[in-house]
This record gives structure tokens, C-alpha cells and sequence, in this order.
């Protein structure tokens, strides 16, 4: 059986990412806790990673992976690495990309670009629960009836 590739949930709190462990290790789907656009720069790389290391060690047998978006920032990517995040996502200049990533490289991190991924936004989820749930778990597919 073909493991299914992980899906990227954009997370806003603590809740929300405990949330969508809970469902994924429910279900043993691999996720990534993303961080909604630009939250480097306005919540902070120490916040986000707080928030993934709570979560994770509260749900030991998800498996998972996380990015934070840094948007256009180059020294939220440089703070973000500092401070041990392994994958970032940066929209900025190909000239500082290309030396973002040769420090990362260095640390064993990774630069994401280009279009962001598809994602569940759970900014907006009256439950979020159902909505992770319709998301990371395929719908039963039943043969037609002729």
C-alpha cells in the first residue's frame, strides 16, 4: 500500500495545530503544520516554533513537518535558521534566495519558493475537526449503480 504524501494545514494557535495532529494521528496521515503568509515576520520564528514543538510532543506519533513563512524577508529566513527551523518559505529577491540557501544548505534546512502549496486554511473552520477530517481523509468512493 502506497503511503499517502503528507498535506499542509495553515495554522493560526496552538489549538489549531493540536487539532490537526489530533485528526492526522487519528487517522496516520502525514501532515505539514504551515504557517499562514508573512508569519515570520509578524508573530515570529521562536512563536512558531513553540507552537509545533507543544503540539508534536503532545501527539509523539504524528508524523509530521512544519514550514514558516517568512514572505519577502530575508532576515526573518537568517532569524528563522538561527533558531533551528528547518524549512522556510521565502518570496523575496532571486539574488537573496540564492544566498538564503546556500546558508541553509549549510544548516541542513530548506528554502521553499515559488506558488505557495495547496492548503487547508483553518483561519475561518467553525469546526475544525470535520473540516481536517474532510480534508486529510479521502471520501469512500462506492461503485455506481447502473
Amino acid at each position: 500500500m502506497r503511503r499517502a504524501a503528507p498535506k499542509r494545514v495553515i495554522i493560526h494557535s496552538l489549538a489549531d495545530a493540536r487539532a490537526a495532529l489530533a485528526v492526522a494521528s487519528e487517522f496516520r496521515r502525514p501532515i505539514v503544520l504551515a504557517s499562514a503568509q508573512g508569519a515570520g515576520g509578524y508573530a515570529g520564528p521562536l512563536w512558531f516554533k513553540g507552537v509545533v514543538e507543544a503540539a508534536a510532543a503532545e501527539f509523539p506519533q504524528a508524523s509530521l513537518s512544519s514550514v514558516l513563512d517568512c514572505a519577502d524577508e530575508a532576515g526573518t529566513v537568517l532569524l528563522s535558521l538561527r533558531h533551528g527551523i528547518k524549512r522556510v518559505r521565502f518570496t523575496g529577491s532571486a539574488a537573496a534566495r540564492g544566498r538564503l540557501q546556500a546558508i541553509a544548505a549549510k544548516l541542513g534546512a530548506e528554502i521553499e519558493t515559488g506558488r505557495p502549496k495547496p492548503a487547508l486554511d483553518l483561519r475561518d473552520a467553525r469546526d475544525p475537526g470535520a473540516a481536517l477530517r474532510a480534508y486529510l481523509v479521502p471520501a469512500v468512493r462506492r461503485p455506481r449503480r447502473k
